[in-house]
């Protein structure tokens, strides 16, 4: 859900902005996000230093000279657009580039050149004026790696690879085989796909060769497959060969005689490159759409050329063991959460943050293994959506493991009593608190924990004091900042924002208050409070 001036919540989804932090700093709680750990996997050494950038930053100084030359650049201000062949043609003019990763979400990029001179031409350039990458003025820095980590740990710069390893950020819509071939094949010829549905989204892709594979990688590491949504990171996968058992969503090998080719198109990809999205909903049956004429995915008339200047270091692997490293699980419509608090977890509250990424059906405490549950939810996007933003997250001091179970269904079987006193099964699949099955589902923005909560159908009555209270009496952290929306006339409820001091007190508060029932005065029936993440970054 997205919050209005009005009150209402219909802002399309957009790309969740994250402060342009230099590294992966400690987040409250000792907490790291994801996105922001992307540089501190890249980085060796150089604590000290991280540490002393920080404390200039926070400061307002900006000093370069506080980190020693590094081959390594640090890239910051990129839009929302670039992708990797965006640098390479900005930047290739001060030297040889041997490796990009790409930052998304940050919008940054860490950029390797082949030695320090090239990376101080371009720190040193951008200092003097400004440096555009895709029309947008980009800002440098040394970082404080000597190099980029690579994701296979690869060390033989002669060895190639025609697979990529593609994870799919924030995957709001569904991600087939057939959706990344139409993303994938029109920039080189693709041989098979396998599709991994266990911790978030990933897929293999195989290219016919290593130059196809390079130019895919150049054209769509960092773009979109939707506008603002089901976000690319692509590196090079260990595997040299995929390993298809059989042609499904899953899976497919392209190579079998019987599978009929698409015509090959030709061009650079760029992001949104399948358009909005898929206009049906969340459901399996969503059709692919044809690409938009206004898409900013361009076909051309040549082929497109190979700006590579750099080698790719990959590892060699047997076909054995890429065919035991692509065993995967199959897709369901139960996820499994484990790490959850004895005490302090129930159905209800797993419910209240579950039902933010599709239909709960049922949630099961499993009394063979304790702290963990079973969530069966109307589909398996709605379990991938799930996985993506509630794995990792903190609730009441347990990182939670969010993960596709292998179980197909939820059976109500040995059913006992947790700790509060309530049932280990609860069926909710009749429940009005449900998000995704009537006329309002289509307002539903998918959005990651976040510090501020948007809060709605609240009593039209309701103040900051009440709230406060509310928060007290459940022994949760109290927000620090209240807004309330200027309201209808004709409005009978109420809505604004809470801003709390870190994202894991936000989740806390949610888990218990969302779906608190308040009561007023003269009025027979409660008002349900409703609460969900917000899209604003501040009040």
């Amino acid at each position: 859900m997205d919050e209005a001036e009005d009150g209402g919540y219909h802002r399309a989804a957009k790309r969740l902005r994250t402060e342009e932090d230099v590294r992966g700093a400690e987040l409250e709680d000792g907490e790291e996000e994801q996105d922001s750990a992307d540089e501190e996997a890249a980085s060796r050494s150089g604590g000290s230093d991280k540490r002393s950038r920080r404390r200039a930053e926070k400061a307002g100084v900006e000093d370069n000279h506080r980190i020693p030359p590094s081959p390594v650049v640090h890239v910051r201000g990129l839009c929302d657009a670039v992708v990797e062949a965006d640098l390479v043609e900005a930047l290739e003019k001060f030297g040889n580039i041997c490796y990009v990763m790409m930052m998304p979400f940050k919008r940054q990029a860490l950029v390797e050149f082949d030695s320090v001179d090239s990376a101080e031409r371009c720190v040193a350039c951008g200092v003097r004026e400004p440096v555009c990458i895709a029309e947008q003025q980009a800002f440098f820095n040394f970082s404080t790696s000597q190099r980029i980590t690579r994701p296979t740990n690869a060390d033989d710069p002669s060895s190639r690879n025609k697979v990529l390893l593609l994870s799919v950020q924030n995957p709001l819509y569904p991600i087939t085989t057939d959706v990344l071939y139409t993303v994938c094949n029109p920039v080189g010829s693709v041989s098979r796909i396998v599709i991994f549905k266990r911790n978030g989204i990933q897929a293999m892709v195989e290219f016919e060769s290593v130059e196809d594979a390079q130019k895919a990688k150049l054209a769509l590491n960092g773009a979109d497959i939707y506008a603002g949504c089901c976000t690319l990171k692509i590196e090079y996968a260990r595997p040299n060969r995929l390993n298809v058992v059989r042609n499904d969503n899953s899976s497919w090998d392209y190579t079998k005689p019987f599978v009929l080719l698409r015509e090959r198109g030709k061009g650079r990809q760029r992001q949104a490159i399948l358009g909005e999205h898929p206009s049906n909903g969340y459901g399996p049956h969503c059709p692919l759409l044809p690409l938009p004429a206004n898409s900013r995915y361009r076909r051309m008339s040549e082929e497109a050329q190979n700006p590579i200047s750099y080698s790719m270091l990959l590892p060699k692997m047997s076909s054995s063991s890429s065919s035991s490293f692509l065993s995967h699980a199959a897709s369901s419509s139960v996820a499994m959460v484990s790490s959850l608090h004895p005490t302090e977890m129930n159905c209800s509250r797993i419910f209240n943050l579950f039902c933010l990424y599709g239909n709960v059906e049922k949630v099961k405490f499993m009394k063979s293994v304790p702290g963990t549950a079973l969530v069966e939810m109307s589909d398996e996007y709605a379990v991938d959506r799930a996985v993506t933003h509630l794995n990792s997250i903190k609730v009441f001091g347990k990182k939670l493991n969010v993960c596709v179970s292998k179980q197909q269904s939820v059976i109500p079987s040995q059913v006992f009593e947790l700790a509060d006193g309530s049932s280990s099964y609860q069926d909710f699949s009749l429940t009005r608190n449900n998000r995704f099955s009537n006329t309002q589902s289509s307002r539903n923005i998918i959005q990651p924990p976040a510090s501020i909560l948007h809060f709605y159908n609240a009593p039209p009555t309701l103040n900051q004091h009440q709230l406060q209270k509310l928060c007290t009496e459940h022994k949760v952290p109290i927000f620090t900042k209240f807004k309330v929306f200027d309201a209808k006339p004709s409005s009978k409820t109420l809505s604004g924002l809470l801003e709390f001091d870190n994202k894991t007190e936000a989740v806390e508060a949610l888990t218990v208050l969302n779906h608190h029932q308040i009561r007023i005065p003269n009025c027979s029936n409660p008002y349900t409070l409703k609460l969900c993440f917000s899209t604003s970054s501040h009040l």
